[in-house]
């Protein structure tokens, strides 16, 4: 995530301007979007890592069918 972590810094610091600028509503929109942004980030990094983990079985499986039909 700490590709993605510069987003969530952003948008902290637009929060403290909006709230620093008496804009309540525009600081919880951003909250709201932070929210999104992780659900989205965390989601994206599942996906990556189930590729990921897919890669892996496929190459193991890969290496288990050479080393059975060298053994046939």
């Amino acid at each position: 995530m700490m590709q993605s972590d510069w987003i969530l810094d952003v948008l902290a610091d637009l929060k403290t301007f909006a709230l620093s600028r008496d804009l309540p509503a525009l600081a919880e929109h951003l909250d709201d979007t932070a929210l999104v942004a992780l659900a989205e980030i965390a989601a994206s990094e599942e996906k990556k890592a189930g590729q990921a983990q897919g890669d892996i079985i496929a190459a193991r499986r890969d290496i288990g069918e050479i080393g059975a039909s060298e053994h046939a």
